[in-house]
């Protein structure tokens, strides 16, 4: 069957009128050799680019249990369970946790470097943090596009409920972008981060503890932004050192 946008397109990239004129008739065999490089950065956001939230929650209130995150606890459906549970407790919602996050500020560097990035890369934050926290600082940002998740909030306040966007969301985004060919550069610092690592064409650890760095001595590990671009500008396939 003769496909009429297939066709548009092909006529659109073939190289000679002569090309053009056999696509109808399917007589040229296209052979997509004219595809280009494009790279994209694919970051983690708390403990990467913003301070970790629930840590400063935790710090702010005096709750030691949620400072507890994913460098801690793997399993983040466990980690989440166990943070709501915590908040019901002590009778805390979504309202006192932003004002908290209203006084926050991206990691000292952390604009400079994504700025830095956007230059030479397309860039996606790629995050187990939920809208309702982030947006805030994505203005602090620049507002960079940003994949996560959402929160359920009663009346109240209170936080019911959490929705992941899909299960393994990190890995599952990187293996999206990768089937609309894009070559994958990929930086976080938690076990979370993990399988979006080794999905990628190329993994980094980023303010990682020591922990995952053990765990994973597969991936460079750097904690200073300038060591961060020079591991970037490493693992491209675009861009020289």
């Amino acid at each position: 069957m003769y496909d009429a946008f297939f066709a548009r397109f092909f006529y659109d990239t073939a190289s000679t009128k002569a090309e053009q004129a056999l696509l109808p008739f399917g007589i040229l065999t296209w052979k997509m050799n004219q595809e280009i490089t494009v790279e994209l950065a694919c970051l983690d956001l708390e403990g990467v680019l913003i301070p970790e939230i629930w840590i400063a929650f935790a710090e702010k209130t005096g709750i030691e249990e949620l400072k507890a995150t994913t460098r801690d606890i793997p399993d983040y459906d466990v980690l989440m369970k166990q943070r709501l549970r915590i908040l019901d407790e002590h009778g805390y919602g979504l309202p006192a946790i932003q004002e908290v996050i209203g006084t926050l500020d991206p990691l000292p560097g952390a604009r400079e470097f994504l700025d830095w990035l956007r230059e030479r890369f397309q860039v996606v934050i790629l995050s187990d943090t939920f809208y309702e926290f982030a947006m805030p600082l994505m203005k602090k940002l620049g507002y960079p596009a940003l994949l996560c998740h959402k929160l359920e909030v009663a009346e109240s306040g209170q936080i019911t409920n959490y929705l992941l966007r899909q299960r393994d969301p990190k890995r599952q985004s990187v293996r999206a972008f990768q089937l609309l060919n894009y070559r994958v550069i990929a930086a976080g610092d938690s076990y979370n981060d993990t399988t979006m690592l080794g999905q990628a064409e190329a993994g980094i650890l980023f303010h990682a503890p020591q922990n995952v760095i053990e765990e994973f001595p597969q991936y460079p590990a750097v904690h200073e932004f300038e060591d961060l671009k020079k591991e970037f500008l490493k693992a491209s396939a675009v861009h020289s050192n």
